[in-house]
Order: C-alpha cells, then sequence, then structure tokens
C-alpha cells in the first residue's frame, strides 16, 4: 500500500506586479517525511510555505494538505495543518498560558482536551519555567517556543515551520532539533532554512528551491554528489538563475 501525500504542491506561481516569485513548483511529501526546504534568502521559501498552508493565493497552481485543496477548504485544512511563521503570531501583553488558551478557544478545542494539550505543548516546548510570565518579557528563544507551542496545540498530522531556529543560541537549537527529530516520528514536516547544517540532523529529504524554482530533490547524502560539502553543493545550485 503507498503512504498519502500529506503536503502536495501542484504548478504553483506566485507573481507580486512584475515579479515572479515561485515558478511552476511542484513537490509531493508522503506521510512520516521530514523534509527540509533549503534555499537562498529571497529564493521562495517563505512565499512557498504561505502559498502551502493558504496564507496567500497563488497565481497559477494549487496545493493541498492530507488530500484537501487549500484554497477551497481553508478550515479543514487548519485542522489538520499545524503552521510556524518565521515571526510567529505572539500577543505580547499576553502570557504564554494565556495565549495557548485563547488559541484553543479559537480552534474550538473542548476545555478538558484543551487542558490536555496545553500540558503536553508546555511540556514539549520547555515552557514550564515561563508559563506565567508576560511574553514580552521573553528572550527570542522563549518566544520561538511559544509559536511552536501554539502550531502543535491542536495536534496537526502535518506541520510546516518556516525557518524554526533563526535568532537562537546554539543550546536552543539543539533543543529545536531534538523536538523536529521526534515529531517526526509521527508527524509529516516541511521545514525551511538557510542554515546547511540544520539539514542532515533533522531531514531524510532536501527540497532545494533558487530563483523561485525547485533545483534539487533527494536524500541528504546526495547532496555531497562529486564528493562536495554542503556549502559547495550550495554554491553550485545558486551560482546562476534557475
Amino acid at each position: 500500500m503507498s503512504t498519502p501525500a500529506m503536503i502536495e504542491a501542484h504548478g504553483l506561481c506566485k507573481q507580486f506586479g512584475q515579479f515572479l516569485a515561485v515558478r511552476d513548483v511542484s513537490f509531493s511529501v508522503p506521510q512520516g517525511q521530514v523534509v527540509a526546504f533549503l534555499g537562498p534568502n529571497g529564493a521562495g521559501k517563505t512565499t512557498t510555505m504561505r502559498l502551502l498552508t493558504g496564507f496567500v493565493a497563488p497565481t497559477k497552481g494549487h496545493a493541498s494538505i492530507a488530500g484537501i485543496d487549500v484554497q477551497t477548504d481553508r478550515i479543514e485544512v487548519a485542522r489538520r495543518l499545524g503552521y510556524l511563521p518565521e515571526n510567529g503570531p505572539l500577543y505580547p501583553d499576553m502570557t504564554p498560558l494565556s495565549l495557548l488558551k485563547f488559541f484553543g478557544a479559537a480552534r474550538g478545542l473542548g476545555s478538558a482536551y484543551l487542558r490536555q494539550r496545553i500540558e503536553i505543548v508546555v511540556d514539549q516546548c520547555s515552557l514550564n519555567t515561563v508559563a506565567q510570565k508576560p511574553i514580552a518579557k521573553l528572550s527570542k528563544g522563549y518566544r520561538q517556543r511559544v509559536s511552536m507551542a501554539q502550531a502543535l496545540l491542536h495536534d496537526p498530522d502535518v506541520l510546516i515551520m518556516d525557518e524554526p531556529t533563526g535568532g537562537l543560541d546554539p543550546n536552543q537549537i539543539r533543543g529545536v532539533r531534538t523536538l523536529i527529530r521526534e515529531l517526526g516520528k509521527s508527524k509529516t514536516i516541511l521545514v525551511s532554512t538557510h542554515i546547511l547544517q540544520e539539514v542532515e540532523p533533522i531531514a531524510n529529504r532536501v527540497l532545494f528551491i533558487h530563483d523561485g524554482r525547485i533545483v534539487f530533490d533527494g536524500d541528504p547524502a546526495m547532496m555531497h554528489v562529486g564528493g562536495r560539502t554542503l556549502e559547495e553543493q550550495f554554491h553550485h545550485l545558486t551560482a546562476q538563475p534557475a
């Protein structure tokens, strides 16, 4: 029996005025796979993720999550999807606990189930010591953990995370890597990064986007083809327009 596709992009294009940010992007991610989405700054990673989550509408093409079309049934997609944008949706006057209660209520989670899920994600994201502190008083690392907790709150089947380790210190990065590996045992994950050292510790597949197009799709070990280092392969893939 084939593994069902949980993330699908079919000919996605996105144009902003005269600028074509995403150019005919197509790929499929099966259930249980952790995919690193690589590319230089401005390559189209964030725009592609916004198209996949329904945050923006495509100029052409379509996307689906767990077999559900993103544009025609965004509410059902939201039930199956956890999205961590590069700058997460935080309210600085709230505490992590009050923010999670707010998002849980907005998602329609029952009170008993919500209490259970808050306990789980607070533990997963190591927020116990700051759960009652105002988010405005938290470090960037803790704010990132709060953002991740809200993405995990409803126990989604699919996670899409945009630069989850951006701005974190080495210890915090290590903690996020460990969490992603653990989540990857039961969820389908697409995680974008431009930090090459993030790839092999967390992912079993790499998608590389450059100039709005997918220019590489394969196992992380294939990035070393020809004896290249990851840095050399990165330069090779971005040396000229796609």
